[in-house]
């Protein structure tokens, strides 16, 4: 599969309070992953997420990952 052209990844939430959840994120104009995330919910908060290392591509050598991992970073209240 060649993932040069895809243009959303999956973003793996390793911990915090949305832990084991994942969401569709798309990638930044250069192709690379985002570095932060932030999720809205409707309770009058988001949830800030920073991307780690961990990725996992659908075959060796593509040059986009399928899925990222993301690490809570802080609760941001409207």
């Amino acid at each position: 599969m060649d993932t040069s052209t895809t243009s959303s990844y999956t973003a793996m939430l390793v911990d915090g309070p949305l832990e084991g959840k994942t969401v569709a994120t798309a990638f930044l104009e250069s192709g690379d992953p985002r570095p932060r995330i932030e999720l809205n919910t409707d309770q009058g908060k988001h949830y800030v997420y920073s991307r780690t290392a961990g990725m996992e591509f659908a075959e060796p050598g593509d040059d986009r990952p399928t899925a990222v991992e993301y690490r809570f970073v802080e609760t941001v209240f409207d």
